[in-house]
């Protein structure tokens, strides 16, 4: 992504030797925050390629060229592990599973702009280009957006593009940080950031892979195959570093779950599957994968995802939750899905009490006391003017 600087930034360093980016880290180091953003390729591969690192203190911008000849990353490493100087990102997820591979840790502390944002007010996953124009006063420049970061040597409106985005980020934090401390709110944000410390957030777990394909069986023969068949293609995927749907796409693991293939001939049957790919390391990996799930007995087979049992959510119910949560969304000036999700709503009209994120924390406070007295008949919705009104029962 890519913003065009003030006309006062000067242009901004590009980093290509060990020794300069040694320098610029301990610089940065003496700061109290340091924004940060990467470019980075995945078309083609299973792992991101890490091209371009942008770091903004606050009396400088760089663009660190991660591809450059013999570039030893450690002191950025050490600058993202030290716990004095707050790392600003937006959108932070790609970002930090990318320095999670790097260096094997989640950069702390960490703050996400578009977190924070949402606890402000400026609505669900509000992006980078809304903040700009709401909190830093800029426009983007969208000409590199779709640029080829691996292509070399970048070029001068790339760099200059790349370090936009950590030079409107800085100002952005600094609002939003004014903004919620006057507010309160740091703590919110201190609990969203939580999920995002921990390393389990960015690392799949081949053994649940098959999940995201959401079957429709409730047979356990099945769901055992397509679990090891899933399980397979995230490691292969892994190994070989290819997207895994260029792998094996998702229909063909579900058509291989039902058939169970022991040779590669029943493999090569299969839409999508070459014969040289089945008679390959690949196909016969898949085939053991697939014999290995076979000899295992029922109880060790996977179960269907449960339904929590008991009568359907009233959508009368439901309905009222939402109008609950979109007024205390209104009131506390906080984005909805922060609150509580549609799939919250449908446990909170079904279970007295239900253990979930809305029913903690500030949450609890904002939105989960109010929707279990809505429940119990505590509270009730009307309308004043034109607003959502409620009204504490008698």
């Amino acid at each position: 992504m890519s913003r065009r600087p003030p006309a006062a930034e000067p242009i901004p360093a590009l980093i290509t030797t060990s020794a300069a980016l040694a320098a610029l880290c301990e610089r940065l180091r003496a700061e109290t925050f340091v924004t940060v953003d990467t470019e980075f390729m995945r078309e083609r591969t299973y792992w991101p390629e890490l091209c371009v690192v942008q770091l903004g203190g606050e009396h400088e911008t760089a663009v660190v060229d991660a591809l450059a000849p013999d570039l030893d990353l450690a002191p950025l490493g050490v600058l993202l592990a030290d716990p004095k100087v707050v790392k600003v990102f937006h959108a932070a997820r790609q970002d930090v599973e990318i320095f999670l591979l790097k260096f094997d840790a989640v950069p702390t502390p960490l703050f996400d702009t578009q977190v924070a944002a949402m606890v402000a007010g400026f609505g669900d996953q509000v992006s980078y280009d809304q903040l700009c124009r709401s909190l830093a006063d800029a426009q983007i420049d969208k000409a590199h957006r779709f640029s080829d970061w691996a292509a070399r040597p970048l070029s001068a409106s790339q760099i200059i593009y790349a370090a936009g985005d950590v030079t409107h980020l800085r100002r952005i934090y600094v609002a939003l940080s004014e903004r919620l401390a006057r507010e309160g709110r740091l703590e919110w944000v201190a609990e969203e950031m939580a999920v995002l410390n921990r390393p389990e957030t960015y690392r799949a777990d081949p053994a649940t892979a098959w999940e995201r394909l959401k079957p429709r069986t409730t047979n356990r023969r099945f769901l055992g195959l397509l679990r090891a068949a899933a399980a397979w293609r995230e490691l292969e995927a892994q190994r070989i570093n290819i997207p895994r749907q260029r792998l094996v796409k998702d229909e063909t693991l579900l058509e291989l779950a039902a058939t169970g293939p022991d040779t590669p001939a029943d493999l090569a049957r299969a839409r999508g599957i070459s014969e040289g790919f089945a008679k390959g390391r690949s196909g016969l990996g898949l085939i053991a994968a697939m014999r290995e799930a076979k000899a295992l007995p029922d109880s060790a087979m996977p179960e269907a995802p449960k339904d929590r049992g008991g009568p359907s959510p009233s959508p009368a119910l439901v309905a009222l939750l939402k109008v609950l949560l979109a007024a205390k969304s209104e009131e506390h000036n906080v984005a909805p899905k922060l609150l509580a999700n549609a799939d919250d709503l449908d446990r909170l009209a079904t279970e007295l009490d239900p253990d979930l994120p809305a029913m903690r924390g500030w949450r609890r406070e904002v939105f989960g006391e109010a929707a279990l007295a809505l429940k119990a008949g505590r509270l009730a919705v009307g309308v004043e003017g034109r607003r959502i009104k409620l009204i504490a029962a008698g």
